[in-house]
């Protein structure tokens, strides 16, 4: 389980959250939605340790994170894959050396031992036999496959999603919400998802929470989300331009 409370983060003059506080239950499917620039991404950073809070603090598993020593820290971040939103493939390396990587550096296992893991794995994202190709060979569509499945490499007990159908067309984000669904299921996983998707939400969620200004204004099932009268969540899911929710300036 992980236990957010009251988690500030800033960046300079710019405030990003503003004391949010979340549980994230074992087993769950969660997606954060919000818009630009709300934190949501900033959010997942803060529970992989890759950035620190400035207030506040992050429980995984009963493990403070701010105060975890190096060693245990890279325990802990075995636990979890991570979805980058443009997939962070090493343009260098074939699609099986880039999905090797977390095994190469975290385990003793054998070449042998090495290469059966990721064939299996390249067969649970629906491409088998890829190994050999390079990144540059791949569709947007697969690029985001192997960098999932690099981040389930490791059999972690946790993902974190950013943005996984961006850039996507209607039918390749279908299929990467299908697997988010099915890798949770099988693998039994707990999932973040930051979207912007909608229709990402309704095939993905089981619970959503809105980041609005830094903080968490609203959690629910995934069946009351597009009911709610919350006027922010409201014009945010039905996309609406008029609301409490204001357009960005725009400069030129």
């Amino acid at each position: 389980m992980i236990k957010v409370r009251g988690v500030h983060k800033s960046f300079g003059q710019k405030v990003v959250l503003r004391g949010v506080d979340l549980d994230v239950h074992d087993g769950e499917r969660l997606v954060v939605i919000g818009r630009s620039g709300s934190g949501k991404s900033v959010l997942l950073k803060l529970i992989l340790n890759l950035l620190e809070p400035d207030a506040g603090y992050i429980l995984v598993d009963g493990i403070a994170m701010k105060k975890v020593g190096m060693n245990d820290l890279f325990s802990v971040r075995k636990q979890f894959g991570f979805l980058f939103q443009n997939a962070a493939l090493f343009d260098s390396l074939t699609v099986g050396e880039n999905i090797c990587l977390p095994l190469t550096e975290h385990t003793g296992m054998s070449r042998a031992e090495i290469d059966k893991r990721v064939a299996r794995t390249l067969e649970m994202v629906g491409l088998p036999g890829i190994e050999r190709l390079n990144p540059a060979e791949l569709s947007g569509g697969m690029r985001k496959r192997v960098g999932l499945a690099r981040a389930i490499i490791l059999e972690p007990r946790y993902i974190l999603y950013d943005e996984p159908t961006t850039g996507l067309d209607p039918i390749m984000a279908a299929t990467i919400d299908h697997l988010i669904v099915d890798l949770s299921r099988q693998l039994k996983l707990t999932s973040i998802v930051v979207t912007h998707d909608m229709q990402s939400v309704r095939k993905v969620a089981e619970r959503v929470v809105m980041l609005h200004q830094g903080r968490m204004i609203y959690s629910a099932p995934i069946g009351e989300l597009f009911k709610s009268e919350h006027p922010v969540v409201r014009q945010f899911v039905r996309g609406e331009v008029q609301g409490p929710i204001q357009p960005k300036p725009r400069k030129y």
